[in-house]
Parts: structure tokens; C-alpha cells; sequence
């Protein structure tokens, strides 16, 4: 919100003269209210005709900073310094429109007000800008949600809490508990200061203890400790890294050879940037634009024998096309990702268990942007390479093995998806008013195994039947506790061991 006032008092002054002689003979009309208006209203109207038609100098002569009892006065000077070098009317009005939504994505403030007001009467051509901002009166915030994934048998639990502004630098303070019925485990803490000492750029730092029991797809839990810092933050940049103590168990003792080989503990340590253009007019139901996400991560740069060493490339690529009519529009997405080892005997070496992609779930395509991970119809973790599970000491010539039994699934080191999804209004006035939409889409996949000196038995062929495609269509139910969906999927590929399934799904995920 800018408001202004009267900002330069001169400018009317230029299209009226007075005749001083005249003004000494004859007697002033008395000022009226109603004429004191239409004066201001025909200044006004001067100062925007000549602002549309010319450049108006203009410089701030001061910045006042109001209703910051907690909040440090630094921080603010900070979001709004951009004010102090405009040189025109112009550049005054976008820079404080600017430093308005900075303030206001700080979320410690409740209302962010910048006025503009004329300067002192000895320096014409000058503005005073006052910033005014209510600070929050509830520092303490919390949600908690229930989550749920029908066709994966699985649920989690989710709450966080969040502590506003406790020391006066915009810092917010979260705690977080996840808790998912055999699958995932997660309690983590962390702290956001906009602003950290020299640096201009967000830095944000986190512990977190990560529990996962894969034991329905992969026969192996894993547990990590883990601290990452946030060390570069911006509208189209982020860098962090990340430092943890992870461990590989086999509760069951039926892992395959494959995920006993990297049974134990190593250490993760990694550097992971992100570039990212959204141009989209929503990230939940786009209907024009396009966005755009590279993420590139290396592994191992803690100088220890058993830190995993390894380089992940990922993209994103999505586009939505609008159709004119009830709000459709076609969004197609393409992703893909490769991970590699690093170091000596890359070549004969594979990459680590978790560490791989692994595709599926049942979450619409169009709301995850970041990589290859979505395959509607298939379950979490339910399609790529895998192996039949075993006893310890079993081999494949055992007596008594038997192969067609539950199978370790180990992910792979190449994936790419690609999608489409139409997505449409229906036709009751009381669905589109709520944004339940409806949707049809066909998905495809691949995951293969490149280490260990598997990429030599590759070929076109190969790959190109390593794709599996599923389509249907569906409902979408958005509220503001989560997001449901129900959709029909029919499986129009897949292999042998797959776990994918043609028929009515039902998720329930995060409205965000």
C-alpha cells in the first residue's frame, strides 16, 4: 500500500501567476473547504499529468521508521534502502511498492505501510518517506496435519511450530515432527535470519534426525543426523550444504547382495545449488507460463575415507498452455537426473542406496517441480531395477531360494519422466467457485542403472523399453488442510516386477 501526499508543492505553483498589484488591490475570497479540495485535486491532477508526460526530479531527504518496538531499526533500513537513491517521482513510487513486499515477506509484520510526504519547505523538490509497520501480536504460530496415501497403505502425521521475531533481527525459529506409519520419520529445528552480520542474502541452518523404513520396497532402514546451512538465498539462486552422520540397517536380515554391500555408516557432506525461473501464474493449478529448475549437487567434499562421493544432476522443464475456454489448459513437464560416483574406480563403483532415484507415487506431476519423481499409477518406489531378497550366506544356486519372492528395489542412476495433464472447469457453479477441477493426464518413465560398468550393456533398444506410461483421469479437491485427489489410472506399461496398479486411487497431500 503507498500513499501520497502532496509529495512536491511546487509543481502546481508553474501553471499559475499572480499579479501581485492585482492581489494588494482586491480582497481574497475566503477559503472553503470544497475549494481547498478542488485545489489539492487540481495539483494532483497536474502532478500525474506531468508525471505521465515527463520525468519529475525528486530526491528522499529522509527515511522515518514507525511502530518498530521489537523489531531492530537496522533490518528495516535494510529492506528499504533502495528509497534513499531514487532520483525522480517515478523511481520513488516502484522503489516503495518494492520495499513494501520486501517487508511484507519478512512475515513478522501484521500490516506494512509506506507513505510518501513532502519534504522540508526549504529543500524543494524533496520527499519524506514514512514506513509504518504493526508488528505481530501472536510471535507463536502452529499447524498439524494428517496426510494419506490409500494406495500405499500409508499415512503420516505432521505438525510444526514457529517462534516470530524473538531477538528483533526478522528471525523465526521452527520445530517440526513428522511421523509416517512405517515409512518416515522426522524431528528437526532450525532457525531463518533475513539478514546474518555483512551478508545481503538470506542464511538459514537446521538440525535434523531422519528415520525411514523401507522394509515394504527395500529390506534396509535408514537413520541420519544431519545439519545444513542455507548460505546463499535469492529469487532465482540458492545454495546450501549439508553435513550428516547416516547408517544403513537390515532389521530383516533378507537384503539382497546389492543393498548388503552398503550395509554400515558413511558420511554425506555435500554442496547443492539450485537455479529457478517460475513464471507460472500458480504452482498448484497453472493455466499460462513456464518454470524452469536445474539442481546440481556434489558429494564428498568432507576429506574422510567413508564420506560418499558422487555427482547429481538434475532439471525441470513445465509449460502451460492455455485453451480459452472453462479455464483449461494443458501443462506438459519433462524431467531428468543423473548421478555418478566420483573418485578412484568410479567406473566399477555404484552410487549409495538412498541416493538414487527412485520414481512413483501418486501426487499429481503438475504440483512437483524439482526432478523426476512422480509416476501416476505406480507406487513409492515401485518400478526400476531390483533384485529377488535372501538370507544371509543364500546364493542364487541355494536349494530352498526362491526367486519369485518379495523383491529389494534399488533405484537407479539415469531417470526421466515426461507428462501431460489437461485440467478443466466443470460445469456446477459451486465447484468452480471452490477450484474443484477436473483432470485427465498420461505419464512415462524410465530408470536405469548405469555404475558398475552397467552403462556398457545399454543400448537404444534397451532404453526405449525401459519406459513405462500409465493415463487416466481425475478429480482434484483443494482445501485449506490438504489437497485430495481421485483418480483413475490405467497402466499402459510396465514390467515384471513393478508394483503398479489400474484402477480408482485416492491421495491426500499438503495444500501447499
Amino acid at each position: 500500500m503507498v500513499e501520497k501526499e502532496d509529495p512536491i508543492s511546487e509543481v502546481a505553483e508553474d501553471e499559475e501567476d499572480y499579479d501581485e498589484d492585482e492581489d494588494e488591490e482586491e480582497e481574497e475570497p475566503p477559503v472553503t473547504s470544497q475549494s481547498r479540495m478542488r485545489n489539492d485535486r487540481e495539483r494532483m491532477e497536474g502532478l500525474l499529468r506531468r508525471m505521465s508526460s515527463e520525468r519529475v526530479p525528486l530526491r528522499v531527504h529522509d527515511v522515518i521508521i514507525k511502530g518498530n518496538n521489537k523489531t531492530k531499526e537496522s533490518l528495516i533500513e535494510a529492506e528499504v534502502q533502495a528509497l534513499k537513491t531514487v532520483t525522480s517521482m517515478q523511481e520513488l513510487l516502484q522503489a516503495a511498492t518494492i520495499a513494501n513486499a520486501r517487508l511484507q515477506k519478512l512475515a513478522i509484520f501484521d500490516s506494512v505501510t509506506v507513505t510518501l510526504d513532502s519534504g522540508p519547505p526549504d529543500l524543494p523538490g524533496t520527499s519524506n518517506v514514512i514506513v509504518e509497520v504493526v508488528e505481530s501480536k501472536n510471535r507463536v504460530t502452529g499447524d498439524i496435519g494428517i496426510f494419506t496415501k490409500p494406495e500405499a497403505r500409508s499415512w503420516s502425521l505432521e505438525s510444526s511450530l514457529k517462534l516470530k521475531n524473538m531477538l528483533g533481527h526478522g528471525d523465526i525459529w521452527d520445530g517440526s515432527l513428522s511421523y509416517g506409519w512405517d515409512q518416515t520419520s522426522e524431528i528437526s529445528t532450525g532457525v531463518a535470519l533475513p539478514r546474518f552480520m555483512k551478508l545481503v542474502n538470506p542464511v538459514t541452518a537446521r538440525v535434523s534426525l531422519l528415520s525411514q523404513d523401507w522394509l515394504k520396497f527395500s529390506s534396509y532402514k535408514e537413520q541420519a543426523l544431519g545439519l545444513s546451512l542455507g548460505l546463499l538465498s535469492t529469487r532465482n539462486h540458492d545454495l546450501a550444504y549439508n553435513l550428516s552422520w547416516r547408517t544403513l540397517t537390515d532389521p530383516s536380515q533378507m537384503a539382497c547382495k546389492s543393498v548388503r554391500s552398503q550395509l554400515g555408516h558413511n558420511l554425506l557432506s555435500h554442496l547443492k545449488y539450485t537455479f529457478k525461473i517460475d513464471k507460472r501464474n500458480s504452482p498448484l493449478r497453472p493455466t499460462r507460463g513456464f518454470a524452469f529448475v536445474s539442481t546440481s549437487q556434489l558429494g564428498g567434499i568432507f576429506p574422510d575415507y567413508r564420506s560418499v562421493r558422487f555427482i547429481r544432476q538434475e532439471f525441470d522443464l513445465r509449460y502451460a498452455l492455455p485453451l480459452g475456454f472453462a479455464r483449461a489448459a494443458i501443462n506438459f513437464g519433462v524431467a531428468g537426473g543423473v548421478i555418478f560416483p566420483w573418485g578412484g574406480g568410479f567406473v566399477n563403483t555404484p552410487v549409495s542406496l538412498p541416493d538414487r532415484f527412485f520414481l512413483g507415487g501418486n501426487s499429481s506431476p503438475v504440483c512437483s517441480l524439482g526432478g523426476p519423481t512422480s509416476l501416476l499409477g505406480f507406487k513409492t518406489r515401485g518400478l526400476g531395477p531390483s533384485e529377488p531378497r535372501r538370507e544371509v550366506g543364500e546364493k542364487a544356486g541355494d536349494a530352498g531360494f526362491d526367486p519369485s519372492s518379495e523383491r529389494d528395489f534399488l533405484g537407479g542412476d539415469l531417470a526421466v519422466t515426461a507428462f501431460a495433464d489437461l485440467s478443466f472447469d466443470l460445469p456446477l457453479k459451486v465447484l468452480r467457485d471452490s477450484n474443484i477441477h477436473g483432470h485427465a493426464f498420461a505419464c512415462a518413465g524410465s530408470l536405469v542403472k548405469l555404475t558398475e560398468n552397467s552403462f556398457r550393456d545399454l543400448s537404444f533398444q534397451k532404453y526405449r523399453d525401459s519406459f513405462r506410461r500409465s493415463a487416466g483421469f481425475g478429480l482434484i479437491v483443494p482445501t485449506k488442510l490438504f489437497r485430495m485427489e481421485v483418480n483413475y489410472c490405467y497402466i499402459l506399461r510396465q514390467h515384471e516386477h513393478d508394483r503398479a496398479k489400474t484402477g480408482v486411487q485416492f491421495s491426500f497431500s499438503s495444500p501447499l
